[in-house]
């Protein structure tokens, strides 16, 4: 199987935040923002396998670093940092782009997402090609992660 680039399935959405997509303290609800980003790492997974079937198995991480409000301009982008057997781990991050284009971030967020196949179970995905150091050293802190969830499941978390 040909291995694939971060850069291959690297994959961006913006969202004007709405009035449906506020809590009640008019900021945006987290629920909301789970959801597109769940909608991204799904993009971005079945781009990197080229195939039509992905799903979530794990949010490893989710870090709401600042507030966004009604008429901001998400800005939303993706790439894989690692890949297994069936499975591989999405990077999200979240900005708020002002007017000027300056992007400032609010959230990042790490998803392990598996390929099925045609008959509903995991399938191989492609290796991820690392590049650069930037990505070599995502590739151990997904490793580190990885680590971290199956001792979790050990415990039964």
């Amino acid at each position: 199987m040909e291995g694939k680039t971060a850069e291959f399935s690297k994959s961006e959405m913006m969202h004007v935040i709405q009035p449906r997509d506020l809590n009640g303290s008019g900021r945006l609800f987290g629920g909301a923002l789970l959801q597109m980003i769940d909608e991204l790492a799904g993009i971005v997974a079945k781009r990197h396998c080229q195939t039509a079937n992905v799903t979530t198995a794990a949010i490893d991480n989710l870090n709401f670093k600042a507030g966004a409000y009604e008429n901001d301009l998400l800005v939303l982008i993706g790439y894989v940092t690692y890949t297994g057997n069936t499975s591989m781990e999405v990077r999200i991050d979240t900005y708020i782009e002002d007017t000027e284009g300056m992007r400032r971030p609010i959230n990042r967020a790490y998803f392990v997402m598996v390929a099925m196949g045609e008959d509903n179970r995991p399938t191989r995905v492609p290796p991820l090609l690392i590049e650069t150091e930037s990505q070599k050293a995502e590739w151990e802190g997904a490793l580190l992660r990885r680590k971290n969830r199956l001792e979790r499941r050990k415990v039964g978390y």
